[in-house]
């Protein structure tokens, strides 16, 4: 114990420190933690409004394009990036750096990646490589958020060691935080906001350019929805226009799937696009997971195919039995295939976070495009006046030559000399030594003829830089011309689909140019839930204008609604959910259809729109365009025509195979039309050459399924038919002709459309070449599509946009009214 007592002893107490000083812990952490949060918030996870970029996106960027790593180079290593990011512009991790390029380059991420990386950059259910492993460099798209850095068009702030400069915002040529979106978490405060189409955002930042007061509804005419990298669906507009108010707000999408017969048995739902940020392989997990816990029913295996060629396909094979659509609605329900995303649109203004909707973000952008514009017009006639003083001073200095020469050589040193020039010439010092560093080979009278050029084109591009700086209108419009020419080079057609919820009778804003259409029904019969077996109630099988087949909910005749469709259709057909239908082609064979196979659509007072009726061609596996409906069991009578003019009505003959022949065709004869045909209708022929023939049904006798028909209307040299109808109700009914101009190819070039009564054409006898329908204006030599039938007629663009035809015109042979644009279906 002594030698412990011994040490105890020689123990000093340490000196007073007189620098220690008592602190209030509470105030210290405040103080701490508002320095933290301003650190994250204004330095990390929030984007600038301007160009829409967080700050390590921004460094990124800006490097690259200091390294020279542009679209035309090579690519480089991408450790290399965020060495050269990390030790000048971003003191933080590199894997943080290396987790922004990569979001930067993921095409299923950003919807214009700004960066071109070369090599695995990852996937929706995977990462990517190492940095070691892949290779980038700036994308075309990022050009333009870098474009004139060197011509004073932004501020240029020290990097975090004082030693260097960085432009404390980009540019940006387009709308980068709507085009892109964002999403980070900072203290306190998130943002989240959706990818939007470029030439969408841009033209409504154009229209808020030209109408300041513009309201976010007007905006939303030119971006009425987020655009997502991966398509997919979105459904209900509600949120998105609450988002667009106010920057708050949520929307829920769903993945693309089409029905399909995977086997010859069985029908499954294929996945062609996913929710935003949705992988495949977290889909098939969840369903398996669902699956094994019984919460989902009728799926008997699900399968991955996709691959780089054809892209994503995920097919999920329904039971036997099952209603394909009930279990989508499950899918729906249970699984990532439909998913919520909440819109939170909060950004540095003036570096202070804001919450903005749509119309704020676009001002925000466009005040920052007008001081970018302004600052470049205003370096460029900087450099343009101090070059054009210059070349003024060569000017003077090539014509007195030989004095000038005189006075350099007799001068004894250079500064003597510039004083004497400067004398001399009435010159600047300047301009001074500019002459004195003249080269002699400049002395050619070519060199002097050049120097006058530059002369007069630099003070032509000075005038027109003052005009600009002068005028706010010009300012407008070349600020406007640039965003054009972006949206002309980097837009792309939209890729999501936005469709109004069942019962929202505002829809979407109008003149969007989107197609918008009712969402599919919750079940294949009404009022049943998620039934997932398929009753047998009525229903209505529609053929469309198009050649695409659907089923309607309900037995009762369609009727056109108030709202106008996005197809007009051709035929309809009652019947039962379990029931067959046969769908006739223009080869004259009926192929048998099971109708629950055909999509289910539902009816509204506000009218119906088929726009998820599915083409025949797909149902069918045929190329053959569809033309007709038949009852397999009916005992109906029905009537055909071909383009050879040939007619033919058919005796009823129940047959139990899956495709039969309803008609014998010659060599290039094609099937026109087919329809249940009493004794007492009207057969009407219309033809290429705008001859009509209408004939009594009762003067062609029925036949069997294996006869050629016989001659219906004779067709002048070079003419065929170009439609056949069978007409029961004639007063009710009209002739709608569309003429094209001489030479167009079929689909093309028309010019006049006709509508007219039926009632206003005679009736002729079977095999004659009928009266004309419509008189031709020069320059037409045929006409390019026709259609009877009873009133109201609709007419279709061809991305299934209403288009408004001319009043009825009781003359039958009178010229048509120009058409305003190309109608592709009729009915």
């Amino acid at each position: 114990m002594a030698p412990m007592r011994e040490k105890e002893s020689t123990r000093q107490t340490p000196p007073e420190d007189h620098h220690i000083s008592e602190i209030d812990v509470s105030q210290e952490m405040k103080g701490s933690f508002l320095e933290y949060a301003y650190s994250v918030i204004y330095a990390r996870a929030l984007p600038d409004a301007r160009d829409g970029l967080k700050p390590v996106q921004r460094r990124i960027l800006y490097q690259m394009d200091q390294m020279g790593l542009r679209p035309d180079r090579g690519h480089v290593k991408s450790q290399r990036v965020v060495g050269e990011v990390m030790g000048k512009l971003h003191p933080h991790g590199d894997s943080a750096i290396y987790d922004a390029l990569v979001r930067l380059a993921q095409p299923f991420n950003l919807r214009v990646p700004l960066v071109d990386g070369h090599g695995n950059f990852g996937s929706l259910d995977d990462g990517p490589a190492a940095a070691r492993y892949t290779e980038a460099r700036l994308a075309g798209a990022a050009l333009d958020m870098v474009a004139d850095l060197d011509q004073d068009v932004v501020d240029f702030v020290p990097n975090y060691d004082n030693q260097l400069l960085q432009p404390e915002v980009l540019p940006a040529g387009f709308p980068q935080l709507l085009v892109n979106g964002s999403s980070g978490i900072a203290v306190g405060m998130a943002t989240n906001i959706p990818p939007h189409n470029l030439a969408e955002t841009v033209a409504a930042a154009c229209h808020l350019l030209d109408h300041p007061e513009a309201t976010t509804a007007e905006l939303m005419r030119y971006v009425p929805g987020p655009d997502l990298p991966e398509g997919g669906i979105i459904v209900g507009l509600d949120g998105i226009r609450e988002a667009y108010e106010t920057g708050r707000g949520a929307f829920r999408t769903r993945a693309k799937v089409a029905v399909e017969r995977v086997t010859a048995r069985k029908h499954g739902l294929v996945v062609t696009e996913l929710p935003y940020m949705v992988g495949p392989e977290r889909v098939i997990e969840k369903i398996k997971e669902n699956v094994s816990a019984g919460r989902l029913k009728g799926i008997s295996a699900v399968q991955n195919l996709t691959d780089r060629h054809h892209g994503l396909r995920l097919v999920i094979e329904v039971k036997n039995g099952f209603n394909p659509e009930a279990v989508l609605q499950q899918l729906y329900r249970r699984t990532p295939l439909e998913e919520s995303f909440s819109i939170n649109a909060v950004a540095l203004v003036g570096g202070q976070p804001h919450t903005l909707g749509l119309r704020e973000m676009l001002r925000v952008f466009l005040d920052h495009r007008l001081d970018v514009t302004t600052r470049r017009s205003r370096h460029r006639l900087h450099q343009y006046g101090e070059r054009l003083h210059l070349v003024e001073g060569l000017l003077i200095a090539i014509l007195d030559i030989d004095d000038v020469i005189a006075i350099i050589r007799s001068s004894e040193d250079t500064p003597s000399a510039r004083e004497r020039l400067m004398m001399a010439f009435d010159l600047s010092q300047a301009q001074a030594d500019h002459i004195l560093e003249l080269r002699l080979r400049r002395l050619t009278k070519f060199s002097r003829i050049e120097l006058e050029s530059e002369r007069d084109d630099l003070r032509a591009r000075i005038a027109h830089l003052q005009e600009i700086l002068g005028s706010e209108e010009l300012l407008h419009a070349l600020v406007r011309s640039e965003l054009q020419e972006v949206s002309q080079r980097l837009g792309t057609p939209r890729r999501t689909l936005l469709l109004t919820a069942p019962g929202n009778e505002g829809g979407a804003p109008a003149g969007s140019g989107v197609a918008l259409a009712a969402a599919l029904p919750q079940t294949g019969s009404r009022g049943r839930g998620l039934d997932l077996e398929i009753a047998d109630d009525p229903c209505t099988v529609v053929l469309t204008a198009t050649g695409a087949l659907a089923r309607v909910e309900g037995a009762d005749p369609l009727e056109p609604g108030p709202r106008a469709s996005h197809d007009a259709w051709h035929a309809q057909m009652a019947t039962t959910a379990r029931s067959q239908v046969a769908v006739v082609t223009a080869d004259g064979l009926a192929h048998r259809v099971e109708v629950v196979d055909l999509p289910a659509l539902p009816r509204f007072e506000t009218g119906l729109s088929l726009a998820a009726a599915t083409p025949a061609s797909l149902l069918l596996h045929t190329e053959e365009r569809a033309v007709g409906l038949l009852d397999p069991a009916s005992q109906e009578v029905q009537a055909m025509g071909t383009c050879a003019g040939v007619v033919k009505r058919l005796r009823p003959d129940p047959l139990q195979r899956d495709t039969w022949e309803v008609i014998s065709l010659e060599q290039g004869d094609r099937l026109l039309g087919l329809a249940p045909c009493p004794d007492d209708a009207d057969l009407v022929f219309v033809t290429s050459d705008a001859q009509l023939l209408r004939t009594p049904a009762a003067k062609v006798r029925p036949q069997g399924r294996t006869a050629g028909g016989m001659l219906g209307m004779k067709m002048t040299e070079g003419a065929q038919a170009i439609g056949f109808w069978v007409v029961t109700d004639v007063p009710d009914c009209v002739v709608v002709t569309v003429a094209a101009a001489a030479g167009a190819l079929p689909g093309t070039g028309q010019t006049t459309a006709k509508v007219t009564p039926l009632e206003e054409y005679p009736v002729k006898g079977r095999g004659g070449q009928g009266v004309r329908a419509q008189r031709f204006l020069r320059g037409e030599d045929r006409l390019d599509i026709a259609w009877v039938g009873p009133r109201p007629v609709r007419a279709a663009s061809a991305d299934g946009s209403p288009v408004e035809l001319p009043a009825e015109d009781p003359r039958r042979d009178a010229s048509g009214v120009v058409l305003r644009h190309p109608v592709v279906s009729l009915g």
